[in-house]
């Protein structure tokens, strides 16, 4: 079949397809193209060079950044994933509103960032309704600056992201719950296992699947975590996103600010194709 009669026959599919096709060729690989070409050239002869990538590493900011993004990754998916496995078990039991409280769970899902940080603001600002609450239980005398850099930041934007991306996590870990024979916890009570014993030698294992895979999928999110952090903490706490950011709007250094993102797209790209090569692997089990 040739090109002419390929397009004469499929015309109206490739009508339907362009438009998708040219939006993520110039909204998505172009500039990320140009991106990847911005981060080895050089700022001034455009001469083929690592010296972008040389100035970030040596900033602190950059290696503050780089510290927090991972810290951040780590807290977030530690609390989510926790959250997640908790809720999850208990949306597995037949109750009195367990429709009720589904429904409500996925809520956060549909909050735009900006707003659900703007919201956290509320909680965790100076007269935020958590400082009113510890001064109240009197843990603290005075208000906490929650936004103002170190290990509580990071806390405080962790727990905005696991309120936002939470929902996600219970939903694939739900998924993964239902796809256990009930015949295999029958099994276990005929063996006379405990609770502790059916989840532990029973459950964690048949849903690492399950695990694994939103462990990945929030890890690649989490890593390009932007809006909760600007919005929360500023520039006390920077991650490579916002320090990405900052070289581009504030020092107009759009060459360190490619270096930046590319080694952002790197890390992400690991977490990208260890997603698709345990997704592979789950489907030739199958």
């Amino acid at each position: 079949m040739t090109v002419t009669e390929f397009v004469k026959k499929y015309k109206l599919e490739i009508a339907m397809v362009l438009p998708l096709i040219l939006y993520i060729l110039g909204f998505t690989i172009l500039p990320i193209m140009e991106t990847i070409t911005l981060s080895f050239q050089d700022q001034y002869t455009k001469a083929f060079t690592l010296a972008n990538y040389k100035e970030i590493i040596g900033k602190t900011e950059f290696k503050q950044a780089f510290f927090n993004t991972v810290a951040l990754t780590f807290i977030s998916l530690t609390l989510e994933m926790t959250a997640g496995l908790v809720i999850a078990l208990i949306l597995r039991r037949n109750f009195r509103g367990k429709g009720l409280l589904r429904s409500l769970m996925l809520v956060p899902m549909g909050v735009p960032t900006l707003v659900s940080g703007v919201a956290m603001t509320y909680i965790f600002g100076l007269n935020g309704y958590f400082n009113a609450l510890l001064e109240k239980l009197h843990i603290i005398e005075l208000p906490v600056d929650w936004a103002s850099g170190g290990f509580k930041t990071l806390l405080m934007v962790s727990v905005a992201d696991m309120w936002k991306v939470t929902p996600l996590v219970i939903l694939l870990l739900s998924a993964g719950l239902e796809s256990i024979p009930d015949e295999v916890y029958e099994a276990s009570n005929i063996d006379g296992a405990t609770a502790w014993q059916t989840f532990r030698y029973v459950t964690l294992p048949l849903l690492k699947p399950s695990i694994t895979m939103a462990l990945i999928l929030r890890a690649i999110d989490a890593f390009r975590i932007f809006e909760l952090v600007l919005v929360l903490a500023g520039r006390t706490t920077p991650v490579i996103s916002t320090f990405a950011y900052d070289e581009y709007n504030n020092y107009a250094n759009a060459h360190t600010s490619a270096a930046a993102s590319t080694i952002l797209l790197l890390i992400i790209v690991v977490f990208i194709l260890s997603y698709l090569k345990i997704a592979g692997t789950k489907e030739e089990q199958r």
